[in-house]
């Protein structure tokens, strides 16, 4: 028996749970729903959900797990958590900008809103490197030309660390 991941984000979501899993698991390769619990009579009653409706799902999304509870209009997301998408390519970076934002909010630097209201930051993998580099010029455009972009783009971040 493999070993239980030590810490699982758990999302909650008002009656959204399955559509937004479904679509997780869409846009992440290696991805997976691992099991699906639904609210009985006494459960429905508690929540205010309806009977047979899903309450949870439990879902991997490229090795992590996570878990969906559909709890009700109690409680939103906000940008306070979002997740860190690490890409490699500008491909990667495309491929998750435009799955997750669609329907969503395209912030700033990186920053979107999916259309369930969850932060994600869609971020090339090079990006800190640049940001920390131990020239502080080279870093300060890096950053200069980051701020001015929604999607990243790492060859335009690139140029502008190099001074072209």
């Amino acid at each position: 028996m493999a070993k239980a991941q030590r810490i699982t984000p758990m999302l909650w979501f008002d009656g959204q749970a399955e559509e937004a899993v479904k679509h997780y698991v869409s846009t992440f390769p290696n991805s997976r729903i691992l099991g699906t619990t639904r609210y009985d009579e006494a459960g429905a009653k508690a929540s205010g959900q309806p009977k047979g409706s899903v309450m949870t799902m439990q879902f991997e999304l490229d090795g992590q797990e996570f878990t969906a509870l559909n709890g009700g209009p109690l409680y939103k997301f906000t940008e306070a958590v979002s997740f860190v998408v690490n890409c490699d390519t500008q491909a990667e970076v495309d491929h998750y900008w435009a799955k997750l934002s669609e329907g969503g909010e395209e912030v700033q630097c990186g920053w979107l809103k999916d259309r369930f209201g969850l932060a994600w930051q869609v971020t090339p993998k090079i990006l800190p490197e640049l940001l920390m580099s131990k020239d502080p010029e080279k870093a300060k455009r890096a950053f200069a030309a980051m701020l001015q972009m929604k999607k990243l783009d790492i060859a335009t971040i690139e140029r502008a660390a190099e001074g072209r």
